[in-house]
């Protein structure tokens, strides 16, 4: 994520800004720009100063203080990038669903600005893909069953119950889960959705790198997954995954790895927005030491992101245990976890087409 700024007075502005607190502009955020540009009225449309030659309008969520994404005027759909994949949201008449599907909203948009940094394909379902990529927020049914946060065939379904924070803290704790947000589902779940683009799809020949780093996929999941939640994850599982449920299965190793890549890229981006440079003054250790002055998703080699962001974990995890808060970062990236992470950064570059 980056920093923005307003194009009528130069205030900092953050992704989630719908109007600039110097000058009261209102804010909208430009999907093919990639940017939050302040606004000025055009009868029933608006002028982005980002781009003053187009005329747009906001997405119809924005309505419901749920989306500040804009489109052209003339497009004919009533939604935005990000809020056309949306297949079922919950009842809105119900003000605590409207909330937290307000909060789901916000880690979605996250979502999507980090997949148009990377370009990767997010097809719709009208567009003739063969596997759209579609969402359902719900809420736990009335006769007491679960729903469950889960993928299938590019279908990603997210539990409304994972909006609340003290329902969601208590299953990451129940559940010995070191890390749970809601932008941590999206970013696992969209793996699973990228694994069939970029993997399955891609042939035997990709599928036999996949399966010598992550391990055999037609492992019965069911199977694993009762192994799992039995045996928990294997003694010195950190020396090969980055979590302990990467272990339960090849595919949620590789979901695991992918989520960790994006906190990665979104992360180093904001630091460098800020400008943030660690450097110890207790020892002249190199590996302590980062400048954070890049774009990371146009970075080739995967050892540049590995290397600046070890230094900024050590750094924000020592912050946050002086305000008495758990790491921020609680996880450690063993070589062959940077190795499936190279293969997945790798995968990334060549789907978006980014300099190798």
């Amino acid at each position: 994520m980056q920093l923005f700024k307003c194009g009528r007075c130069d205030q900092v502005l953050y992704f989630e800004n719908t109007e600039c607190v110097r000058c009261g502009a209102k804010l909208g955020f430009l999907p093919e720009r990639v940017a939050l540009s302040a606004l000025e009225p055009d009868g029933a449309a608006w002028v982005a100063h980002e781009r003053p030659g187009v005329r747009y309008r906001f997405c119809r969520n924005w309505e419901h203080s749920a989306c500040n994404w804009m489109l052209p005027a003339e497009d004919p759909s009533p939604y935005c990038r990000a809020c056309r994949h949306n297949r079922t949201i919950p009842h809105l008449g119900d003000d605590a669903r409207l909330q937290a599907w307000r909060r789901i909203e916000v880690a979605k948009r996250r979502l999507f600005y980090t997949l148009l940094r990377l370009r990767l394909p997010t097809p719709t379902v009208d567009s003739g893909d063969p596997e759209p990529l579609s969402f359902d927020f719900l809420a736990d049914p009335a006769d007491g069953s679960r729903v469950m946060t889960g993928h299938d065939n590019g279908h990603i379904t997210i539990a409304l119950s994972e909006a609340d924070d003290p329902t969601r803290e208590a299953a990451r704790v129940a559940m010995g889960e070191l890390y749970r947000t809601l932008l941590g589902h999206f970013r696992h779940e969209i793996g699973h959705y990228y694994w069939d683009r970029l993997v399955r799809d891609a042939g035997e020949a990709e599928l036999a790198r996949f399966r010598a780093l992550f391990g055999d996929d037609r492992e019965d999941y069911g199977e694993a997954l009762q192994r799992y939640y039995a045996n928990g994850a294997p003694e010195g599982w950190q020396d090969t995954h980055v979590s302990r449920y990467a272990t339960m299965h090849a595919w949620e190793d590789w979901a695991e790895t992918w989520a960790h890549y994006l906190h990665i890229v979104d992360t180093l981006e904001m630091a460098a927005a800020f400008g943030i440079r660690i450097a110890p003054d207790i020892a002249d250790d190199p590996a302590m030491e980062a400048d954070i002055s890049f774009d990371p998703h146009r970075v080739a080699d995967i050892g540049r992101l590995i290397e600046a962001w070890l230094p900024l974990t050590y750094a924000v995890n020592s912050l946050n245990r002086a305000m008495g808060q758990p790491d921020l970062y609680p996880f450690a990236i063993a070589p062959p976890v940077a190795e499936k992470m190279a293969y997945i950064h790798a995968l990334i570059r060549r789907a978006g087409r980014l300099p190798a």
